[in-house]
């Protein structure tokens, strides 16, 4: 039985990575992002997508309706839908301060109460996005609302772990470092370059390496694995 991932932030750097890495490995995958454009497929693999936003109740209910009807059960859901902020705190608005939290925080609070009942009956795994970030606290590189948010999904993680470990699912985080996306390409090529040398195997990661931890954790051989939070840092953050 073909295995069915429902993806968000599908259109974003690691998303498009995940979505083609996931399609390899043989699942049927549901990507759901506001924007997307160039989304990998392959021609004898099940594929859909859907323009969504994930901080509306409604439209994270019709992804999770969409996929159940496309392809009839949901064995993974991988949440990678987010948003960096930027400065210091006294900078940022309380408008910015909540739109980021909705995007990063409470987004997969909706994605995991919608999902629930599809992923208890597969036994399935749900698998959220932090950053290092939410370990080390951030910098006004990414903001406080985005290290705040991030600290908060993995949290999420391990309460999720505890509350559905009985239902036979599994709730896994990942916490990228540095990852060559818009996130990253972003900053002065003064600040990526010193970001690079900061990182104890000398190269920012690609969305690639990324996709790998992702499928593994939704893979068999993480069928053991929940509440953990694995660093995707290249050893710049060190558990």
């Amino acid at each position: 039985m073909r295995r069915v991932a429902l993806v968000t932030g599908a259109g974003g750097g690691i998303g498009r990575a995940v979505v083609a890495k996931l399609l390899q490995d043989g699942f049927a995958v549901m990507a759901v992002d506001l924007a997307l454009a160039d989304l990998p497929c392959a021609v004898d693999a099940p594929f859909a997508a859907l323009s969504a936003d994930v901080t509306d109740e409604a439209k994270v209910a019709e992804a999770v309706g969409q996929c159940l009807k496309r392809f009839g059960r949901i064995d993974s859901v991988v949440h990678l839908a987010g948003e960096v902020g930027q400065g210091p705190l006294i900078d940022v608005g309380l408008d910015e301060w909540r739109r980021l939290l909705d995007v990063n925080l409470t987004s997969a609070f909706l994605i995991a109460g919608e999902a629930h009942a599809a992923l208890k009956s597969s036994s399935g795994s749900l698998l959220l996005a932090a950053s290092i970030n939410g370990r080390n606290g951030g910098s006004a590189l990414s903001g406080p609302a985005y290290a705040v948010a991030k600290a908060g999904i993995i949290n999420l993680t391990r309460y999720l772990a505890k509350e559905w470990g009985p239902d036979a699912i599994r709730v896994n985080c990942i916490a990228p470092g540095p990852v060559n996306t818009p996130m990253v390409t972003r900053l002065p090529a003064e600040t990526v370059d010193a970001l690079r040398r900061s990182i104890p195997l000398g190269r920012i990661a690609q969305p690639e390496d990324v996709a790998g931890t992702v499928a593994f954790l939704c893979s068999p051989a993480a069928s053991y694995l929940t509440g953990i939070t694995l660093n995707v840092s290249g050893g710049l953050l060190l558990d």
